[in-house]
């Protein structure tokens, strides 16, 4: 009887042994997990002014190789091309930039992880020689809504962006049993360059309340922007959760941004949940600097990730040195005149062109690498060349 008892006492203090050492390993988990979340909150103006300060003036463009017609042909491993950008870089280091900002999109990641990390490493690897950094974007609300992988076609003749494709596209927008996925595109994407110094930062959604304009406004479907207004918050959590050292953003890019309670819920989103604060402007130098003023107000860094449309007032001569006197980050769009046919106007959609507009609307180069006007780029490599000195 005596040793039943015995070995009923260490049954006993086994289980409660046990049932201790999995509360403990319990608490732990809940610590470990809790902790996770709680190192990446938006970072505070102090945190935010502390990383800026330690970055040059950053002037670049937004990229995309002249070879390509959208970020599909960009990356996918038949069409990538790492010696035009390997060139294409190099006519952007000779002026003086040292920033680009460069977009993703979530079928990538659907059709091959693994080789688009590896051809994102390559792209890095080149960006680096040319000390370049790079800004990704995740997300895009612009142009096709209907992106398919494979072969891209071919660009519709003197139309700005004719193949351009957002992403995601409007029938996974629509699909909330697609959403584990485009976290997981996310997630594991942020994750693996989250400690990487070739990357400035994450741009976790392009004008997510665009409406495509006469371009695709007949095929877009009418709740889209309260469908992205549900989802960006998600995308924003599972991009900071992924722990990332560099900042994430979302520019605001139409809209009164003057007072708070005339800003529309997309727009005090963008702002509550970017560690530093992006804008697109494609108006005049006046309108830019009103802008600036505005923006400021949050106490937060500014990046200008879209400007320059020549014949709208947007130029490199009317914007640079505003934002110089401001240290505004600046990344105009187009670098090389190519596939995308940015040199064509968004009116191009609705006005037939014959030929080449004499004034271009976007694009630093033209295809052989020589400057399409040559007083802009020497301006860039003189304003660039006196703000990022060495003492």
């Amino acid at each position: 009887m005596k040793k039943i008892k015995l070995c009923l006492t260490f049954v006993l203090a086994g289980m409660l042994l046990l049932s201790c050492n999995k509360t403990k390993n319990n608490a732990e988990e809940n610590k470990k997990e809790t902790t996770v979340v709680e190192k990446r909150e938006i970072w505070t103006k102090d945190e935010a002014n502390q990383w800026y300060a330690n970055q040059p003036w950053m002037v670049g463009a937004n990229y995309n190789p002249s070879t390509a017609i959208n970020q599909l042909e960009m990356w996918q491993a038949e069409s990538f091309d790492p010696k035009r950008i390997d060139q294409e870089l190099g006519w952007a280091e000779g002026i003086g930039m040292n920033v680009m900002r460069v977009y993703l999109h979530d079928l990538l990641h659907k059709q091959d992880a693994a080789g688009l990390y590896e051809r994102m490493d390559t792209f890095l690897g080149i960006a680096e020689k040319h000390h370049i950094k790079i800004l990704f974007v995740l997300f895009d609300s612009c142009w096709d809504p209907f992106p398919a992988l494979g072969k891209q076609r071919a660009p519709k003749p003197h139309t700005h962006n004719s193949g351009w494709v957002q992403s995601p596209g409007q029938k996974v927008l629509q699909d909330e049993k697609e959403y584990p996925r485009l976290e997981k595109y996310v997630r594991e994407t942020v994750s693996k360059f989250k400690d990487d110094q070739r990357v400035l930062g994450w741009d976790v959604w392009n004008e997510p309340d665009n409406m495509t304009g006469p371009s695709y406004e007949a095929i877009e479907i009418k709740n889209k922007v309260d469908l992205v207004l549900s989802l960006l918050p998600k995308v924003f959590v599972w991009a900071r959760e992924s722990n990332p050292s560099q900042p994430l953003t979302s520019g605001v890019w139409m809209g009164d941004w003057s007072d708070e309670a005339k800003m529309q819920p997309m727009h005090k989103l963008q702002i509550a949940q970017s560690d530093v604060i992006s804008f697109h402007n494609y108006n005049t130098p006046q309108d830019f600097e009103k802008v600036i003023k505005q923006l400021q107000r949050y106490g937060k860094p500014l990046l200008c990730t879209e400007y320059m449309a020549r014949p709208n007032g947007s130029t490199f001569e009317g914007f640079l040195p505003v934002a110089r006197k401001y240290n505004v980050a600046m990344i105009n769009w187009g670098l090389v005149d190519g596939k995308s046919q940015t040199k064509y106007a968004w009116d191009s959609w609705t006005k037939k062109y014959d030929a080449a507009p004499k004034v271009w609307f976007h694009e630093v180069f033209n295809n052989d690498g020589t400057p399409y006007i040559k007083a802009e780029t020497d301006l860039i490599k003189k304003l660039t060349s006196e703000a990022n000195k060495k003492n």
